[in-house]
């Protein structure tokens, strides 16, 4: 059976971009994580057979706390370290960055990695 555990709609607060300025005032992004278990029989109905999405959600935020120039880095920096969590087979993380500065009008800049 697959079981993939998800969290969606994590909002933070974060000074990830390429230019000085975006690092200096920061911006809006929003994660999606979903992780794929290794299997979910828990009979006993123990979170050990599962994946705490607290420590998911503690590693996404450790990571946007991290300045980095590119949000792919931010992303595939989340992904290595849900890798290592027990019971985990895949993941996928999305990162959104709302009201990116273009010369237009772009209401996100998304990059998505899975594993």
């Amino acid at each position: 059976m697959k079981t993939i555990v998800s969290l969606e709609g994590l909002e933070f607060k974060a000074y990830h971009g390429f230019y000085d300025e975006e690092r200096k005032s920061g911006n809006r992004f929003v994660c999606n994580v979903h992780v794929e278990l290794k299997s979910f029989d828990s009979l006993d109905d123990n979170i050990h057979d599962t994946v705490n999405y607290e420590e998911v959600y503690a590693i996404v935020e450790e990571e946007m706390k991290k300045t980095c120039k590119l949000i792919e880095t931010v992303a595939y920096n989340i992904i290595e370290r849900i890798k290592l969590l027990d019971n985990v087979t895949g993941a996928n993380v999305k990162l959104i960055k709302l009201n990116p500065p273009l010369v237009g009008i772009a209401a996100q800049a998304v990059v998505e990695m899975k594993y």
